[in-house]
This record gives structure tokens, sequence and C-alpha cells, in this order.
């Protein structure tokens, strides 16, 4: 699984997503994570929102293979409900 964070570094939640996937990552539970500062790299919600096929209110948002996840919260009970990735 490859997993991709659109956040900003001055939001918690997007610092704490950013961290679980690394945390997967160097324990090989996902093959890669990137993390994308939307600010930085001068991407919108409204941008996201045309990736996300639906309407982007809060950040972070994540994909893992290139599916729309959600969130931090989502994001912490997809990998809480796949047992190959919270072993």
């Amino acid at each position: 699984m490859f997993v991709v964070i659109y956040g900003r570094m001055s939001c918690p939640f997007c610092v704490q997503a950013k961290i679980l996937a690394e945390r997967l990552e160097e324990n090989g539970r996902i093959h890669g994570v990137r993390y994308v500062d939307m600010p930085g790299e001068g991407i919108t919600k409204e941008d996201l929102a045309k990736t996300a096929g639906k309407p982007v209110h809060t950040v972070p948002q994540i994909f893992i293979d290139q599916e729309h996840v959600g969130g931090f919260d989502e994001f912490q009970a997809f990998v809480r409900h796949h047992p190959t990735l919270s072993a």
C-alpha cells in the first residue's frame, strides 16, 4: 500500500497522520508514504476536492493506493481495521 497525505504542517492532525504513516512504512506495513504540503505546493481544498471526488472541508486528506480514505480519524480507523496494518 502507498499512502499520500495532503495537509499543512501547522495542522496537528496532519502531523499525526504523517507520523502514523511513517511508522507503518518503517515497520514494513506499507510500501511508501508521500506527504504533500498543500500551501508549499500551491494546492487548494478546491483542487483536492476534484481529486477526492467530493467537497473537502478539512485537512489532512488521505489516499491509500489512490483511493480517498478521508481525514486522520478515518485513516486511524482504516489502520485499526486492517490486520496487516495494525499488527
